[in-house]
């Protein structure tokens, strides 16, 4: 069995508070765009009961840790330890950037649980499915229903938004630069925003220039101004709106006219670039 896991983008993100926890809770908006990983997951035929339960390779990435610490073995071990799955091989092709703040690690984990329970005939609902996604990363039960979600919490509590960018097209920029948590959230002081973020999203994406922001921009320009520089050029082509997602360190911009992936390239040399058109 083979999917396609897919990356998100946040549009807007505001810190609203602290948690007693230490967390923060936010307000975003995730929207899914069609930049995929490839995901396959193959049950063993020829079971031997002193094999593993699981083989995992990983293409194209390199991951800090053990396999045991990624994500889409931990969705197989969580659903494991309530349901009989089968024993499995798992490859994972890397697309999505890691780092990035599109959620490739989430949205892997998320797709990986969808798969076995559909393999093993489990009969999860989405809604079961969304409490363990919970339990592996906050932003990973998003990619379970993978439609436009108004984001509350740690990002883990969703509604759903009328939000479209359909018509738009989406260019995608990454640097070769890593954002830690604690680098994102050190010039952050939370606050409730002027005008929410359900108000701002339901205006058309050119009015959304100096009224959507995401708090996570201002510790991230201040150590690396060459981040501020990409958003800066994403406007000066042409971007009606364009925007850091989730802690960085990747840029987008949505614009009305089409770009090339070359066109972008030759903009941002080095740099991880994609673009498509909206849905």
């Amino acid at each position: 069995m083979i999917t396609f896991p897919n990356a998100k983008i946040n549009l807007g993100l505001d810190v609203v508070e602290r948690r007693p926890d230490g967390y923060h809770n936010l307000e975003t908006i995730f929207y899914p765009i069609p930049l995929q990983d490839i995901l396959e997951i193959t049950p063993i035929e020829e079971e031997d009961e002193a094999s593993p339960a699981y083989t995992f390779k990983m293409f194209n990435a390199r991951f800090d840790g053990t396999d045991d610490d990624n994500l889409v073995v931990k969705a197989y071990k969580i659903l494991a330890a309530d349901h009989k799955l089968p024993k499995v091989d798992i490859s994972l092709y890397k697309h999505i950037p890691t780092g990035a703040g599109l959620g490739g690690g989430s949205a892997d984990a998320a797709f990986a649980l969808k798969m076995l329970n559909e393999m093993a005939s489990l009969g999860l609902t989405d809604e079961q499915l969304e409490e363990y996604a919970a339990r592996l990363g906050a932003d990973c039960a998003f990619f379970i229903k993978n439609t436009p979600a108004y984001a509350t919490g740690i990002g883990n509590i969703l509604s759903p938004t009328p939000c479209s960018l359909a018509g738009y097209h989406l260019v995608l920029v990454k640097p070769d630069i890593h954002i830690s948590t604690k680098e994102a959230y050190s010039l952050v002081v939370p606050a409730a925003p002027a005008t929410p973020l359900t108000h701002i999203a339901t205006l058309p994406a050119e009015q959304w220039k100096g009224a959507m922001k995401n708090d996570f921009e201002r510790s991230v320009f201040a150590k690396h101004p060459s981040c501020e520089a990409i958003k800066e050029k994403l406007y000066a082509m042409g971007a009606v709106y364009a925007s850091m997602s989730g802690s960085g360190s990747s840029f987008f911009g949505i614009f009305k006219e089409e770009h090339s992936v070359e066109d972008i390239q030759a903009a941002f040399p080095g740099m991880f670039c994609w673009c498509s058109k909206c849905e």
